[in-house]
């Protein structure tokens, strides 16, 4: 077939797929098409189709355009079709928070991203907008209002290409933003680091596609500020406190005293204790009872779920996917889902705990719960202020108990489903006496010594001591 054998033919649209706006033509006897986002683009890519037709500009048979336009793609790839495109390779995989994530640093860079011009959107519609549609692949094809649709077009228009990046003033502009709140106060040093990780991979994709010679990030000195990932000993509470809220929640709400039990006394996530099923636990009538986990049912929004429900089941946290981890637990907690099996029951899928219409337990009622069984239990003169304020500040009692009781920590760490090393950099300090404890361990490993002497030496010599630690008379 001719390579001048063009058909250019109308722009369909296709309200299912994320870019809806299909172009299609006939280019050397094979049919081509291509997609956008908004129709705007759609029709400038056709209008330059029909433009290089008509020309008689010859058309590549590998890629149905016309050859002259055969430049590497990242010289027309704007950032934020460029990001875009990363939010929806990244979707299929990963789990709802982390595809929030994902847009949420996103939409905080791509406004640094964009030349100024007459007209822009305030910043909060347009953050609204990049977040909650443009970097949303579910969200494709729908309409997102107005405001939103005059701020999306206009930050198509004024975005930076994605070669800009190299420049480093461009790349330090864009840490620079994520680094702020919308406000222009600085944003919490975890929040910086998350957004700068999702930065770097962006442009490190970017990279293995061969849209970016090196990932810009490699050649800028711009570091994020430490953050502290110790937990709070003043959230520390007491065996005495837990059992007083739990007391509390028995009185206001009985059927949820077994799932707070378990955040405690087997250091369970919330995530992890909604998913809990009857099947998967050991309840000896006597003794030490086990829980065998196999999934966890964290909460997102819904627009980020791929189910279109507030939960989504996932595999365990930093666990593969069919992964299982079993937690003993004390007769004390083993009594308690005895109880509540009997009296209670559980969902018809065997979940232990359930909401309204034996829907997985919300966030929002055992929160609720939870505040008004603390505020009935904790002191009200401010000592209480800052222990148990969330119900995972169980599990961080829990934890931080097994470190303090003397228990092997690898062992608290396979069932808290920690490694070694994140258990001690986060709960260490949580240890009640353990600056005691460690000074009586290096008193007792220096042993019975004269060192250093009183009063004055008949020696100079002093035997089993390096020179550098003998005394100076000068």
């Amino acid at each position: 077939m001719s390579a001048f054998d063009v058909r250019i033919h109308a722009i369909r649209r296709r309200p299912d797929r994320r870019r809806p706006f299909e172009v299609r033509w006939h280019a050397a006897g094979r049919a081509r098409s291509r997609s956008f986002i908004t129709q705007g683009l759609a029709d400038s890519y056709r209008a330059e189709l029909i433009r290089a037709a008509r020309k008689g500009l010859d058309f590549s048979p590998g890629t149905g355009e016309p050859a002259s336009w055969a430049t590497p793609e990242a010289a027309t790839t704007s950032w934020l079709e460029y990001a875009a495109a990363y939010a929806a390779m990244k979707w299929p995989l990963a789990a709802a928070h982390t595809r929030a994530g994902i847009a949420d640093a996103l939409a905080t860079i791509t406004p640094a991203l964009l030349t100024s011009g007459r007209g822009g959107p305030p910043a909060t519609v347009l953050r609204a907008a990049l977040y909650g549609h443009a970097f949303n692949p579910a969200q494709a094809g729908t309409d997102p209002g107005p405001a939103a649709a005059a701020a999306l077009a206009w930050a198509w228009h004024h975005c930076l290409l994605l070669t800009a990046l190299a420049d480093p003033q461009v790349t330090r502009r864009a840490l620079d933003a994520l680094a702020l709140r919308l406000d222009g106060t600085r944003a919490a040093a975890t929040t910086i680091t998350r957004k700068r990780a999702v930065f770097r991979n962006c442009l490190g994709y970017a990279a293995e596609l061969g849209l970016l010679a090196a990932n810009p990030l490699d050649h800028v000195t711009w570091r994020p500020p430490r953050s502290s990932c110790s937990a709070d000993p003043r959230s520390t509470a007491t065996p005495a406190e837990v059992q007083a809220i739990l007391a509390e929640v028995t009185r206001i709400r009985p059927e949820l005293t077994a799932f707070f039990g378990c955040l405690y006394y087997a250091a369970l996530r919330p995530a992890e204790a909604v998913a809990l099923r009857a099947g998967s636990c050991a309840l000896p009538s006597h003794g030490w009872g086990q829980l065998t986990l196999t999934a966890s049912l964290p909460r997102s929004a819904r627009a980020w779920t791929g189910n279109g429900t507030p939960r989504e089941p996932r595999s365990l946290k930093h666990r593969p996917e069919g992964a299982i981890r079993t937690v003993p637990i004390p007769p004390q907690l083993a009594r308690l889902l005895r109880w509540h099996l009997r009296d209670f029951g559980c969902a018809e899928d065997g979940r232990l705990f359930r909401g309204a219409r034996g829907a997985p337990l919300s966030e929002s009622l055992y929160g609720r719960i939870w505040h008004q069984a603390r505020a009935a239990a904790m002191p009200q003169d401010g000592t209480g202020a800052q222990r148990l304020r969330r119900p995972c500040d169980l599990r961080h009692a829990a934890l931080s108990l097994w470190l303090a009781s003397g228990a092997p920590p690898a062992e608290i760490a396979a069932r808290a489903g920690h490694s070694v090393r994140v258990l001690l950099t986060i709960y260490a300090h949580c240890m009640p006496g353990c600056d005691q404890i460690a000074s009586q361990h290096i008193e007792q490993a220096l042993g019975p010594s004269r060192w250093p002497p009183v009063g004055p030496q008949q020696s100079t010599q002093t035997p089993g001591i390096p020179s550098v630690m003998r005394p100076c008379h000068c």
